[in-house]
């Protein structure tokens, strides 16, 4: 998961209470910290995230909406 604001982290704990084995990055380390207390894999870079990945893998980016594209 990349986002972890309040929806990522959210939808973070859901995924790691169902059972799954999730790697986390943030631009802010304290989510990322908090959130591997709740068993997540922390990621210090997005190239880290993907090297701890599984071959068979999904990423969900949380981005945050800054109105219509011009």
């Amino acid at each position: 998961m990349v986002g972890l604001g309040r929806m990522g982290s959210n939808m973070l704990r859901r995924l790691l209470r169902g059972g799954h084995e999730c790697v986390v990055f943030n631009r802010s380390p304290k989510p990322v910290e908090e959130l591997t207390k709740e068993n997540a894999i922390a990621a210090g870079s997005l190239k880290d995230l993907v090297s701890k990945l599984n071959k068979l893998r999904a990423v969900w980016l949380r981005l945050q909406w800054r109105g219509p594209l011009r």
